[in-house]
C-alpha cells in the first residue's frame, strides 16, 4: 500500500521541512511505502497597485540578487541536504498545468498537509486540493488554510474539490468552520500539527549539534517578519542579565544564517529562552520543554495569528505570548497540563488516520 503525501516542498522553512518528516514517519507507522510528491512552486498571490508597481519591481531585483549570495546558496544547500537524507521524495514535479499522466493510479491514498497547504496566499489549485486524485484517495492531515477566511475568487474551486475529500483534518478552529461554513461539511476535525505527534525523542534522532556552537548560554530568535528596536532592545536587556549571548537564524551576518533543520532542533532543546513569531519555533519549544516567547508578527500582509492563537488556546499557553516586556517568571515553564493535553491529541490523530486510512 501507497502513500502520496502532497505538502508546500520548501528548502527554506525549518517548520515545513519538519512536518514533512512528521508526516512521512507518522504514516509510515501504519506499515505504508510513504514518499512526497514534490510540488512546484506556488507563485503569491498578490493585488499590485499601480502606485506600488516599481516599488514592487525594485523589490524583486533585489530578491534575485539575493538568491546569488554565496550565504544564500548555502543555505540553501544545507536544507537540500535534510531533504535528500529525511525524505523519500518523488523523482517528478507536478504543477497545475503539468500533472503526470495516470499518477492517480500510483497510489492507494494521497494526504494533503500539513502546513499552510491550503492558504489562498500561496494559491488554490487542483494540486494542493487532490483534484487529480480519485475521492475515495483523498485525505487532509492537519492541513492549515493560515487565513480568517478565502477570497471570494478561490471559493469556488475551494468548495467544489473539499466536497470530494474522503476525510478532512485541519490544524486550526478557524479552518474547521470555514469547511463547514463554505461546504455545510461538519465531519471536519481540528488536529495539532504532525510535528507534535512524534515525542522529543524521537526527534533527537534527527537533531544535530550545530558545529558553530560553543559551550554558553543563548536565547534563540526566529523572527519570520520584521523585529522593532523595541522588541530587539528588550531582548537585548535579558540576555545581558542572565549572561546569554543571542543566535538570531535569520541573521545573514550571523554564522548560524546556514543553520539546517536538524540543528535547529538542537538550538530549541537547549536555548535558554526562545523568543519567535514562528508557528513552529513554539512546537518544538513545548516539545523540549522549553521557556518561550510568541511575538505577534509584524509588517505583514496577511494574519496567520489563527494558527498560534489555536496551538496557545490547546494547550493552555496564552500566558506566553509577549506582551511589551520580559520578566524572571517568563524565563521559567512547566508544561505538565500542556503534556496531559497533548497524550489525548495524539489520540485523536491516530483514530483520525486509522479510520481515514481503513485500518
Amino acid at each position: 500500500m501507497k502513500i502520496g503525501i502532497v505538502t508546500i516542498f520548501d528548502n527554506n522553512n525549518y517548520g515545513n521541512r519538519l512536518q514533512n518528516y512528521a508526516t512521512q514517519t507518522i504514516l509510515k507507522k501504519f506499515n505504508f511505502d510513504v514518499e512526497t510528491i514534490v510540488c512546484g512552486q506556488k507563485k503569491i498571490q498578490r493585488n499590485i497597485k499601480l502606485s506600488n508597481f516599481f516599488q514592487k519591481a525594485i523589490k524583486k531585483i533585489i530578491r534575485s540578487i539575493n538568491k546569488l549570495r554565496p550565504i544564500n546558496k548555502k543555505r540553501k544547500k544545507v536544507f537540500e541536504n535534510f531533504t535528500e537524507t529525511y525524505i523519500k521524495h518523488t523523482n517528478f514535479k507536478i504543477m497545475p498545468n503539468n500533472i503526470k499522466p495516470n499518477l492517480n493510479n500510483d497510489y492507494d491514498f494521497f494526504v494533503a498537509g500539513s502546513d499552510q497547504i491550503w492558504n489562498p496566499k500561496w494559491g488554490l489549485t487542483e494540486v494542493e486540493l487532490l483534484g487529480f486524485a480519485e475521492n475515495k484517495k483523498r485525505i487532509s492531515f492537519a492541513a492549515s488554510i493560515g487565513a480568517k477566511d478565502i477570497p471570494k475568487e478561490n471559493q469556488k474551486i475551494f468548495i467544489k474539490e473539499i466536497k470530494k475529500f474522503k476525510s478532512i483534518s485541519v490544524r486550526e478552529k478557524n479552518a474547521e468552520e470555514i469547511i463547514k461554513k463554505l461546504t455545510g461539511r461538519k465531519d471536519a476535525q481540528t488536529l495539532v500539527d504532525p510535528t507534535m505527534l512524534l515525542s522529543a525523542e524521537e526527534w533527537d534522532k534527527i537533531s544535530k549539534r550545530p558545529k558553530e556552537l560553543k559551550n554558553e548560554k543563548y536565547i534563540l530568535t526566529y523572527f519570520l517578519g520584521n523585529m522593532s528596536k523595541k522588541r530587539k532592545k528588550e531582548i537585548k536587556r535579558i540576555a545581558k542579565e542572565n549572561n546569554c549571548k543571542i543566535i538570531n537564524l535569520l541573521d545573514k551576518n550571523n554564522k548560524f544564517y546556514t543553520t539546517g533543520p536538524s540543528e535547529f532542533l538542537y538550538l530549541e532543546k537547549n536555548a535558554f529562552l526562545i523568543c519567535t513569531d514562528s508557528f513552529h519555533s513554539c512546537v518544538f519549544a513545548i516539545l523540549y520543554n522549553r521557556p518561550f516567547l510568541i511575538f505577534e508578527r509584524e509588517n505583514t500582509t496577511s494574519d496567520m495569528s489563527s494558527r498560534i492563537d489555536n496551538l496557545l488556546d490547546t494547550f493552555k499557553l496564552q500566558d506566553r505570548k509577549f506582551t511589551g516586556n520580559i520578566n524572571n517568571e517568563m524565563l521559567k515553564c512547566n508544561y505538565s497540563e500542556s503534556y496531559k493535553i497533548l497524550e489525548e491529541e495524539r489520540k485523536k490523530a491516530n483514530e483520525f488516520l486509522k479510520k481515514a486510512l481503513e485500518i
